[in-house]
C-alpha cells in the first residue's frame, strides 16, 4: 500500500518499511511522551498499522519515528514524531522531517497539519505555520471505545 523507501545518512537510516518498526522501543517512548502516554498498546498498534511510518535507526537500533496519516492527495497529518533523548541535538529530527516531507506519498499532498506543544521552531523551518483560518478548524474528542 505505501511506497517503501530507505534514506541513508552515514550510520543512520530512515525507512518506511513497517516490518522494521521496533514495537517495544515505540511503546516505551510513547508511554513517556506528553501526547500519547495514555494510549494502550493495542491503540498504538492499530495506529501504526493504518499509517505511513518513518522509523529512524542508528545501525540496528530504532532511535526515532514519525507517523503520517494521509489520503496521499489532499491531506496529511504528521504525528508521533520523536527522537531518542540520547540522540537529540545532532540534526536527526530535521533529517527525519526532510525524509517525511520528501516521500512521494507526502510530497504532493496539498495540506499537511500537525499539533505540537513545544517544537514550533523546528516545524517552522519546514514551512509549517499557525492555521491561516483557525476559525474554520474544529475538533471532536471522545474516549476510545473498548472492544
Amino acid at each position: 500500500m505505501w511506497t517503501i523507501i530507505d534514506y541513508e545518512n552515514g550510520p543512520f537510516t530512515v525507512t518506511t518499511d513497517r516490518r522494521r518498526v521496533q514495537l517495544e522501543r515505540v511503546f516505551d517512548f510513547l508511554a513517556r511522551s506528553y501526547w500519547a502516554n495514555e494510549r494502550s498498546r493495542e491503540m498504538i498498534l492499530k495506529s501504526l498499522d493504518h499509517s505511513l511510518c518513518f522509523s529512524l535507526f542508528h545501525g540496528d537500533r530504532q532511535i526515532g519515528m514519525a507517523r503520517v496519516i494521509t489520503d496521499r492527495a489532499t491531506f496529511a497529518y504528521l504525528c508521533d514524531v520523536f527522537i531518542d533523548e540520547a540522540y537529540r541535538g545532532q540534526g536527526l529530527g530535521k533529517w527525519l522531517l526532510s525524509c517525511v516531507l520528501a516521500h512521494p506519498d507526502v510530497a504532493a499532498v496539498r495540506k499537511v497539519m500537525l499539533a505540537t506543544k513545544d517544537a514550533h521552531g523546528l516545524y517552522r523551518q519546514f514551512g509549517f505555520a499557525a492555521p491561516s483560518e483557525p476559525e474554520r478548524l474544529m475538533e471532536r474528542i471522545q474516549e476510545p471505545r473498548t472492544e
